[in-house]
């Protein structure tokens, strides 16, 4: 379970942080969902360093479980509320990759119980 964590993790990290680095560029195909979903300009900073912090929680976390569990968890509540904000705006452009990053979140939190 311990290398599925690790892989799921340093994945989930990846796409964080790659997020978050588009969310502060302001670049287009992560902020055009945003938009349409009717998030504020001035919450895509501060959503990004949420985005940021989980990357890097979940990347510690493999050293040190505990961290990587509360990453998860945290970035669990930040995709299901990104997702929940997409449907509720009855905006499906960006709703996909939500759901991806839902999807992940849920398997590096359960991979990092499962192998703490």
């Amino acid at each position: 379970m311990f290398i599925a964590y690790t892989v799921v993790a340093v994945l989930m990290a990846l796409m964080s942080a790659g997020t978050a680095t588009a969310k502060i560029r302001g670049l287009e195909p992560a902020t055009s969902g945003l938009i349409a979903a009717g998030v504020p300009r001035s919450w895509f900073v501060p959503l990004a360093l949420l985005n940021l912090a989980g990357a890097g929680g979940l990347l510690i976390g493999i050293g040190w479980r505990p961290l990587g569990i509360a990453a998860a968890t945290g970035l669990l509540l930040y995709f299901l509320g990104a997702l929940a904000f997409h449907l509720r705006a009855w905006e499906f452009k960006g709703a996909p990759m939500a759901v991806v990053f839902t999807v992940l979140s849920a398997a590096a939190l359960a991979l990092g119980i499962a192998s703490a």
